[in-house]
């Protein structure tokens, strides 16, 4: 199984214009969510404002003009800290928002990068045959999920 295959599309209906845009992360601190993004995945700042007292920031892969991570910092009161996940069990045991995840070509290349750069992997690589996947999750300064993908063959 190389990849899914998808049923038909439903183009009769009336929600047939809706496409991905973004996931939005709720952060303490915008500069220093926008900072590790930037140096720590390569992320581009396509966009920054103002509303109300936080301030926020579109930022898209290196390579991906499809898909954002929206950062929205500061405000008062500042947001109470994510659960402390120790491991991908231990997060599980949790309802609502769980991660976002990003397809690479190599998840072993990848977190071999991200441990370089200083990243916290919370689960090593590892095979879901069931969707046919190698998979790895790391963490950014606040302790967000962020999932790897990789097709296998």
């Amino acid at each position: 199984m190389a990849d899914f295959i998808p049923p038909a599309r439903n183009t009769a209906s009336p929600f047939a214009d809706m496409r991905g845009h973004h996931v939005a992360v709720r952060t303490p601190d915008l500069e220093t969510a926008r900072r590790w993004y930037v140096e720590k995945l390569d992320f581009r700042v396509v966009a920054e404002w103002d509303y109300a007292d936080e301030q926020l920031a579109y930022l898209a892969p290196a390579t991906d003009d499809h898909f954002y991570v929206e950062i929205l910092g500061g405000g008062d009161p500042s947001p109470a800290d994510v659960r402390p996940y120790t491991d991908l069990g231990d997060s599980l045991k949790y309802a609502g928002y769980h991660h976002f995840c990003l397809n690479v070509a190599s998840v072993d290349a990848t977190v071999e990068e991200l441990r370089a750069r200083g990243v916290t992997i919370v689960t090593e690589p590892f095979e879901l045959l069931a969707i046919s996947r190698r998979l790895a999750f790391f963490c950014d300064p606040f302790g967000n999920l962020i999932e790897l993908a990789e097709v296998l063959p």
